[in-house]
């Protein structure tokens, strides 16, 4: 029995870990650099508040050409020790700027106020391409000496590594291979002893033996939350700026007119509005699962239209390709039959002329008949001779080839195809129709008239939406009634109410959907037929009126 029930608490325990683990796997995502793609290490906040290494920003603005503006914001001691755990990898390879060269930087880069020296009229302004949303932002003239630290995001990155690595301890960086387990941490040094190295570097009788041991840690953090421009704790919340600053940023001209509250009361209202949205997300999980499942199916959905659509244009363009063989092999029969034609004409009249030459058969025939002495049988004979000679003289004497040899007559003009399939592209929508005012009218029956932008791809049908606007408005969305697969572009509604305004509105579909609708058309029918008016003493029948659309009528 008691066997069972560690099984049972040990399966909890396994469970347990592995939520833990699987939700720990996921916010690793938001704990990693977009520039380096490892966890942050002292986080900046840009102006457009995504988060970059400080390291890698400084990078990042040496490839774009700015020497000198990478300047630390936290203004901190640096570590005795140079070890992975506690720097980038990225910091061995790059030349910082020498600490004269910075501290110059960092005196001449303040934000405006009265008395300040400037060296130029128009000071650099320094542009961040941030990499989460591949725009620029502004960084001012101190670059990354204007930024605050994440520290809140360094407190969940090293909570986050402490609880994947249970168990784990943190070594000294300061020992000598193989180093012992840290039991001791140096806010102002920035680094974690073992016991002797701890007395070691923090000797008594000097200024360091005043520091105060923390816990071993892997990040080294400020106590509070500086101001960048004067090194003080911000203590208040510029809503116009939506920036911290301290009580000299309040005083400055910068801040002049803003409204100002303190940092307890944003702490407080920001706080209220994570819990609100966090307490609503955590309330429908259901309704984030029911979407995932939609998306999730709308992406296999997606695939599959995707192929369908590649097969369907694959087959199209393969039924053209088919279409333009079957019209190339028409043409060019129609060549060939042209061509032997020529060809044979023009091999009988080579004949012809050949039978001219002397000794050939016309004239050597035409030679022995003129030796006929029996005149009778010479006139017979010579007859039908002579009329042969006679077209072989006229043929020599007007000679011109039986056919041309020119094919001017089979060139294609392809020009408006191939304009044709240059601009061949998938089916766009309707653009949204055009009401006709001076067609468009409502009596006893209304007549809408519309039509097509110029360019606009064509339209199959039409759907008509109208609805009455003089009539309480009715709980949920508005309603309006629909005439659908409306042909041509004008429509006929019969049977409106009498002295009502009507509002219509068209839009067009064809194979890609449907287009945006019309702009809204306000019509008047006028009353009933037996509404009179009265002029004077006498009471005259209203006559009927044709009511055109004005854009002053709603």
């Amino acid at each position: 029995m008691a066997e069972g029930e560690d099984m049972q608490t040990f399966s909890s325990i396994m469970d347990a870990l592995v939520r833990i683990s699987t939700s720990m796997k996921n916010m690793e995502k938001e704990l990693l650099c977009p520039v380096c793609q490892e966890m942050y290490k002292q986080p900046l906040v840009l102006p457009c508040t995504h988060n970059v290494c400080q390291a890698c920003a400084r990078e990042v603005l040496g490839q774009q050409g700015y020497v000198g503006h990478g300047g630390d914001p936290s203004s901190e001691p640096t570590s005795p020790a140079s070890t992975p755990s506690t720097r980038s990898p990225r910091l061995s390879r790059r030349t910082l700027p020498k600490p004269d060269r910075l501290d110059r930087l960092l005196k001449s880069g303040f934000g405006t106020y009265p008395g300040r020296k400037r060296g130029a009229l128009h000071p650099q302004v320094i542009m961040f391409p941030c990499p989460a949303c591949q725009g620029d932002v502004e960084l001012g003239e101190r670059g990354l000496a204007g930024l605050f630290r994440n520290l809140t995001l360094e407190r969940v990155v090293e909570r986050y590594r402490q609880s994947v690595s249970v168990g784990g301890a943190i070594l000294c960086q300061l020992c000598k291979p193989p180093p012992l387990e840290a039991t001791k941490g140096c806010t102002e040094c920035r680094a974690t002893f073992c016991n002797e190295c701890f007395k070691l570097f923090h000797p008594w009788g000097t200024q360091k033996a005043q520091h105060e041991p923390t816990l071993p840690t892997l990040s080294f953090r400020p106590k509070g939350l500086m101001c960048p421009d004067h090194k003080e704790e911000v203590t208040h919340y510029c809503k116009t700026c939506q920036r911290l600053v301290c009580q000299l940023c309040r005083v400055r001209r910068t801040h002049s007119g803003h409204k100002i509250t303190p940092v307890l009361s944003a702490y407080q209202a920001l706080k209220d509005k994570l819990t609100k949205s966090l307490t609503y997300i955590l309330g429908n999980q259901d309704t984030v699962q029911t979407q995932i499942c939609e998306l999730e199916e709308t992406v296999r959905h997606t695939e599959v239209s995707g192929q369908q659509a590649k097969e369907e244009v694959s087959q199209l363009v393969r039924g053209l390709g088919a279409v333009l063989e079957e019209k190339r092999a028409s043409l060019l029969q129609a060549i060939e039959e042209c061509q032997q034609e020529r060809l044979a004409r023009l091999s009988t009249q080579i004949q012809e002329h050949r039978s001219l030459l002397d000794g050939s058969g016309l004239v050597g025939y035409a030679q022995e008949v003129l030796k006929e002495t029996d005149q009778p049988c010479f006139v017979q004979a010579a007859k039908q001779l002579h009329n042969r000679i006679t077209r072989a003289t006229e043929a020599l004497q007007m000679f011109r080839p039986a056919a041309s040899s020119s094919f001017r007559h089979c060139q294609l003009d392809v020009g408006r195809e191939m304009k044709l399939l240059t601009e061949l592209n998938f089916l766009r929508v309707p653009e949204a129709p055009v009401i006709d005012t001076q067609r468009t009218f409502a009596y006893d029956q209304i007549f809408l008239c519309w039509r097509l932008p110029p360019h606009s791809p064509p339209a199959w049908h039409y759907t008509i939406e109208f609805r009455r606007t003089d009539v309480p408005a009715q709980p949920g969305p508005t309603r309006w009634q629909r005439r659908e697969e409306v042909r041509g572009t004008s429509a006929l509604l019969e049977n409106p109410d009498t002295g009502s305004v009507y509002v219509l509105r068209v839009r067009g579909c064809n194979k890609a959907g449907y287009g945006e609708y019309s702009e809204d058309v306000h019509l008047h029918t006028p009353p009933a037929p037996g509404t009179t008016r009265t002029v004077g003493m006498t009471a005259v029948p209203r006559m009927p009126q044709w009511r055109r659309y004005h854009p002053s009528l709603s």
